[in-house]
Order: C-alpha cells, then structure tokens, then sequence
C-alpha cells in the first residue's frame, strides 16, 4: 500500500514495515495509522543484506545451549536480532533500523563501527593482536600516559583489566591491602558487577544468589531525593528537580543532612571504627540515574577518611564525558577520589576496564605479584586510545552537554504531561525517566504496564533501557554521537508510547 508518498508491506497478518524508516509496527498493540509514525531522521548507510543464521536457530540455540540467564534478560517478547550497527543507528536482520539510546548499556561511547576507531582496530590487528605485559610493547604505554593525563593529581598509576567487575574487584583488594582494614560501604540500590565479590558491592537483590559472598560490605540509606524519605527543588546537579516541596535555600540541603545522618548511624552501629572503602557511584547506573545531593559525596569522603578509608569512584557508566559537564562523574561532585573505577564506555564495546590510583596505594599494592594476562593487550589499548581521541575530535562530552540538557528538558514536559511519568533526571546523556502509577502515591509502575511502553517504543524504532530496583525506570543512555533531529524523533516516538499507554488505561 502507499501513504503519503511512502511505501508500506504487510509482512504478516498483524504487523506493517515502513520501508523507508525501517520500523516494524504491531496493530494488535500500538493500532497506529501508518501515517501517524513520527519520522525516523534519514541515515545514508546502508546495511548489508543479511544471510547467515536464521532468527528460528539463533533463538533454539540461544534457549538450548546459550546460559539460562542469557534468556532471562532478552529485551521485548519478540526480541531484536541485531545484525549491523553504524554510529547512533542499528540494523536487525530484516533490515530494520532503530535509534539505539541505550549504546550496550552505556557501553558505545563514541557510535557503533566509528570509522576512526574502526581503522585504529584493523590497523592494530595487522600489526600485533596479544602479548602480556611481561614485554615491552607502544600500545599499552601510549594509553597509559595518555590516560592518566586525564585524570587530577595525584590518580596517575594505571592498573588494565578487562570489565567493570574486575575493576571493582581489584579495587576492592587494593584497598583492604592498602588500609589493612576489611569493611566496605556502598549504597543501596548501587550496581558495582557479577563476579563473586563485587555481589557483595552491589545491593540489588536481582543480582544476589543465596550463597555466601562479598564478605564486609554493607550499605547504607541511598540520598534518593525523588523516592527516599528526603528531598526538594534544589538539591540535585541535574536541569532538572524534583517537584517535592521544600523550605531549603539553593546553596543548603535539608534532605542531604538527613543522609548524611543514616551514614553516620551506621558507622556508629554496623561497622569497626576502621574501614578500607567506600565505593560510590556519581550517578547510579543499573539503579536507575539516582541522583543524590549535591554535597552528599563529599561529605561522605570527608567521613569514610576519618574513619581510615579509601573513597572510590564507580566511574564505570559515568566516566568519559557522558555527564557533559565534566570529563568524571566524580569531578562533578567536587570530590577527589583515592580510586576510580572504569569499563565500558572506555573502548566503546571492546572489552577493556582500568584501575587508577595513586603512587603511595600502588606501592602498597606492589607487596604481592598481580598479573592480568589479557588486561592492557595491544588489541585493547589501540582502540581505547583511539576513543579518548575520537572523543575530543567529534566534541563528544559537549554533544552529552547540549543533547543531553535538550533531553532532560523536554521530558520533564512529559513528566508535567502525564500522571505515570513520575520523576526525570541525569545529567548528560546519563538519563532516567521513573515510571509510577500515579505522582500521589509514586508506587512504581507494574513491570506488565511499564512492558508495553518499552514494547511500544521499541515498534515505533527507538531502543531504550531499564533500571531501577523495581524495574521502573527507563534508562537513556545513547552513544555520544547522537543529534536534535535524533532526540526529537526519540521524544516525539516516547510521546506517543505513553500516549497510547493512557488511552488503554483509560478504556472501560
């Protein structure tokens, strides 16, 4: 059929494809016109056709040999078969394009297949692809010192392993070493990895098994000031607040003196007098973009260093100008850390991590043989470096800065708009929109309703993520490269998911 100057295909009894934009529709669900469809910003690549393995063997062998918890955490009931990616854009098997606002949970930094990174990938590969450290090799010290010049005095020793978890679980021995002390604090609702020990780290129960694990760590109160016990109008960094009530001042925070207070509680109550960390995220990431007061963090390293600790920063999501305003999440809070942890966004998918420290904490370190047989590879250095490059070049932290403000501002219309969207918060493309049932009770919308909003955006080709420890907040986190024209189409698609979410509700 053809509407509007552009060609429609039915390709079963309950979906259309918009040939054009590449947005599968399901009528059952979304019963849009194919008129109405926001428009999908044009892209001049095109993807190569795909013929390899059928989505029907992908999926036998992704529920039959693939780990279960592979299934477990499969996005949409019909779920995406990528095959192809290109800066902001990705491609499934079909053909089909979407707008990735989610970049691999905050993974794709600079875009998928960034041509310079590319090139620095296949230039690498034909020179060297591994040794290990026990040689003298360019690559891993030209990023090591490239590196730590992006990092304050006096963090310049660089530790390189291969994901977030590692990371943290270094950074947790080195400070116990350091300190001789053995107690860690993080806070609730944080995400800090998988691995054996930073389970203990992290305090969602989605991630927990029933076995012993993470010995010494403990959290405390998270400072949410939208959906904690305390907060205001002013107390977060972010474009936009919350819409609680408060007597505050701008420049002094009720609410941040009440947590600091649950802090304080319990290092008088749950830990020894002596402490090795406390590692904290500047924006949490998998918790949903919590964002806490504004002097939270570094009241807290005041505390935790009284009490003989070291202060560490998650920088895992946040670190790589994705905040806009500053290079580290950390930087932000007006804080100096003793460690700062960092994955993801660092290689722009590659799997690469760091730990940065100082002299005198590597030099503790230094009493024992640690030794990562793949951390720092030639492979890995050549296109981390090349990222920190792309990164300047393309004015990445300043597309977060302005895009990103863009955003905040914009959905907080939507948050105004409409009774479920509850909160809206972030800073840069570091975003979380809070789904409730109503802003009266702010109970977190049920996984079930908050599904067809996800499902529904997905259909109109925007891929979004999930967050929170209900489940109930959608996380924006796109590669850094994105555009108005993208944030309009995504807010214009969004827009309209929630719209058809109300008009369901609404009917008898």
């Amino acid at each position: 059929i053809r509407k509007c100057g552009k060609e429609f295909v039915w390709s079963s009894e309950n979906e259309i494809y918009d040939c054009c934009v590449g947005v599968l529709c399901q009528k059952s669900a979304m019963k849009h016109t194919a008129s109405a469809l926001p428009e999908m910003p044009p892209c001049d690549v095109k993807p190569e056709p795909y013929q390899d393995m059928s989505k029907e063997r992908m999926l036998d062998i992704r529920q039959n040999n693939c780990n279960p918890m592979t299934m477990k955490v499969t996005y949409y009931k019909k779920p995406v078969h990528i095959h192809q990616g290109y800066m902001q854009w990705l491609w499934d098997t079909d053909g089909r394009r979407y707008l990735d606002l989610f970049a691999g949970v905050a993974t794709v930094s600079v875009g998928h297949c960034h041509p310079k990174v590319t090139a620095a990938a296949e230039k690498q590969l034909r020179r060297l692809w591994h040794t290990t450290s026990i040689y003298m090799y360019p690559t891993v010290h030209e990023y090591t010192d490239k590196l730590a010049a992006l990092l304050p005095d006096p963090l310049k020793v660089v530790y390189l392993v291969n994901s977030g978890s590692e990371a943290n679980d270094l950074a947790m021995l080195m400070a116990r070493v350091h300190t001789g002390n053995f107690d860690i604090i993080t806070l609730r609702g944080s995400y800090h990895g998988g691995s054996p020990l930073a389970t203990g780290l992290t305090s969602n129960s989605a991630y927990k098994f029933p076995v012993a694990s993470g010995f010494g760590c403990h959290n405390t109160m998270c400072p949410d000031v939208f959906r904690g016990p305390w907060g205001g109008r002013h107390c977060r960094d972010s474009p936009v607040q919350t819409v609680r009530n408060c007597s505050c001042s701008q420049d002094h925070c009720q609410a941040n003196e009440m947590y600091i207070d649950q802090l304080k509680e319990m290092f008088a109550t749950t830990v020894p007098n002596r402490i090795a960390a406390f590692f904290g995220e500047p924006i949490q990431g998998v918790g949903g973009a919590v964002q806490y007061p504004k002097n939270f963090l570094k009241e807290t390293y005041k505390l935790v260093r009284e009490r003989g600790g070291l202060c560490i920063a998650d920088e895992v999501q946040t670190g790589f100008g994705r905040t806009g305003s500053h290079f580290w999440g950390f930087q932000g809070h007006g804080v100096l850390p003793d460690m700062v942890t960092m994955a993801k966004g660092i290689a722009n998918g590659f799997p690469m991590a760091a730990v940065v420290t100082t002299q005198e904490i590597a030099r503790s370190f230094a009493k024992g043989v640690h030794f990562n047989t793949f951390g720092g590879n030639p492979v890995a250095c050549a296109i981390a470096s090349s990222v920190l490059d792309t990164i300047k070049e393309d004015g990445s932290q300043h597309i977060s800065a302005n895009i990103g403000t863009y955003l905040l501002h914009e959905l907080a219309k939507l948050r105004e708009k409409y009774e479920i969207v509850g909160d809206v918060r972030g800073k840069g493309l570091m975003i979380g929109v809070e789904m409730v049932k109503n802003k009266a009770s702010q109970e977190p919308l049920p996984p079930q309703d908050l599904g067809e909003i996800f499902e529904d955006t997905k259909d109109m080709g925007v891929l979004i993520g999930k967050g929170g420890l209900y489940g109930q907040t959608f996380r924006i986190k796109p590669p850094m490269c994105i555009t108005k024209a993208d944030a309009d189409f995504f807010l214009a698609v969004f827009n309209r998911a929630l719209q058809n979410y109300m008009e369901r509700r609404l009917k008898p």
